[in-house]
């Protein structure tokens, strides 16, 4: 049976909401506060927000104009835009990396969206109230020992996003960020709201925007610089696969400053949300990952509304969860759609019971097999590990290597719209400042 013509975004604005709600998920929330008040905040940031001009933006282009030139899921775009450039095949190679990488983050990924959830639902039936560090330490560590308890909410989540993309790029994807993401974005400004109201507003902004400068040192900035790569969903496979939905037509240079944007203003609107809260109430902004799921709680029970807070902060983590796994199960997909006889539901179905399944032991790693290991490590931070420091760095290195260096050049300055003079500075960019970034991260994260 002949395959249906390969989908298309239906505006570039719902392109734009799909890649940066895949790019605004618990890294931007989770990942982004832990890491900004574990390394000494503003001078964090502004390390930050330059990576992600420097290293973030060419790499997401690279990966749009290669995803859009092979109009195929990541694997056969590579397979074809190497074959047309006169390249060895084996650059197929970072498609499927790619692919994998995204598989792999899904399964633990989603463990941690069942903890969203159950900490939503914890939140509207009052569970924080009134809870000190001891009794809320115990309902986290309670809920990592139960191995039903993640498994129903690991299987909620997964079942979220199996609907959602089953029903395709239009009805699915589409559907699924136009009301998510504005959703999202009201959520965090009355978060930020509340934070104004707290007495603590300017001490969270002095942490985030007045640098000093003695906190800065190299950990910081290879920290920053990491966390500038991996907010994007860069080397996943993803923004390749989204931007083979994507029409000529689209700057793709422009629509990466708005996605960009977008992403880095949430991010920082997280702190803004999150650390006048902490301070509020005498707490620590570096407690590391325990901030959301053990910090907050324990201020949202011992708060004036701290039950509202709690339920619409933790909304909020969900759907920016959601709006990531959609997008990470998507070159799975792509993949088993438009390389088996697979149609889209049934391609959905057997993509996420697999993602599933390695879930299933991701989250029997902190209970039942917490004595099973991989390298040293249990099943999650095995998964963790290999794709955080593997995977996307090499799957974005060779993205932007092939796109600078294999690509024609030609044909890439028209696409992308640049002047002979602008292409010259871009093309300095994407040939060494960027893949340099990546290879210092890559070899700082394996030692």
């Amino acid at each position: 049976m002949a395959k249906l013509a390969h989908a298309q975004w239906s505006s570039r604005m719902t392109f734009v909401l799909a890649a940066a709600g895949s790019a605004v998920g618990l890294g931007n929330i989770w990942r982004f506060s832990y890491m900004v008040g574990e390394n000494g905040g503003a001078a964090f940031v502004l390390v930050y927000l330059a990576c992600v001009a420097l290293v973030g933006l060419p790499i997401l282009v690279a990966e749009w104009l290669i995803g859009r030139r092979g109009q195929k899921n990541p694997i056969d775009t590579m397979a074809d835009q190497a074959r047309q450039n006169g390249k060895p095949k084996a650059w197929l190679g970072i498609g499927i990396s790619g692919v994998l990488a995204a598989f792999l983050i899904l399964s633990f990924y989603s463990v941690i969206g069942g903890w969203s959830l159950n900490y939503t639902l914890s939140s509207i039936i009052g569970t924080f109230s009134g809870g000190d560090s001891d009794s809320i330490g115990e309902l986290f560590n309670g809920m990592l020992a139960s191995p039903g308890t993640l498994l129903l909410w690991h299987t909620a989540f997964m079942a979220l996003v199996v609907v959602i993309v089953a029903r395709g790029v239009t009805r699915g994807l589409e559907s699924a960020v136009r009301s998510m993401m504005p959703a999202l974005v009201i959520l965090m400004l009355i978060l930020a709201g509340y934070g104004m109201t707290t007495g603590h507003f300017g001490e969270a902004v002095a942490f985030m925007f007045r640098p000093e400068w003695g906190a800065l040192s190299g950990s910081v900035v290879l920290a920053a610089m990491g966390q500038a790569f991996f907010t994007l969903s860069l080397g996943m496979g993803i923004m390749m696969a989204y931007g083979s939905y994507l029409g000529k037509d689209v700057n793709l240079i422009s629509t990466a400053r708005t996605v960009i944007i977008l992403d880095t203003v949430i991010a920082l609107l997280a702190g803004l949300a999150i650390f006048p809260i902490v301070f509020a109430n005498g707490l620590s902004p570096g407690e590391g990952p325990g901030l959301i799921f053990v910090t907050l709680p324990l201020a949202f029970g011992n708060m004036a509304g701290g039950t509202i807070l709690g339920l619409i902060f933790f909304l909020l983590l969900t759907f920016a969860a959601l709006t990531s796994a959609i997008s990470l199960l998507e070159p799975t997909v792509e993949m088993l759609e438009e390389r088996t006889p697979l149609n889209r539901v049934t391609a959905t179905l057997i993509g996420g019971v697999a993602v599933w399944l390695l879930g299933v032991a991701a989250l029997l790693s902190f209970n039942v097999w917490s004595e099973v290991s991989l390298l040293g490590l249990n099943i999650f931070y095995f998964l963790d590990t290999v794709t955080a420091k593997l995977l996307l760095p090499l799957t974005g290195l060779g993205s932007i290597v092939f796109a600078a260096w294999c690509l024609d050049k030609e044909s890439v300055r028209q696409e992308l719209g640049f002047d002979i003079y602008d292409f010259s500075a871009w093309n300095i960019l994407v040939k060494y400042v960027a893949p340099l970034g990546v290879i210092t991260v890559f070899v700082t994260e394996l030692m």
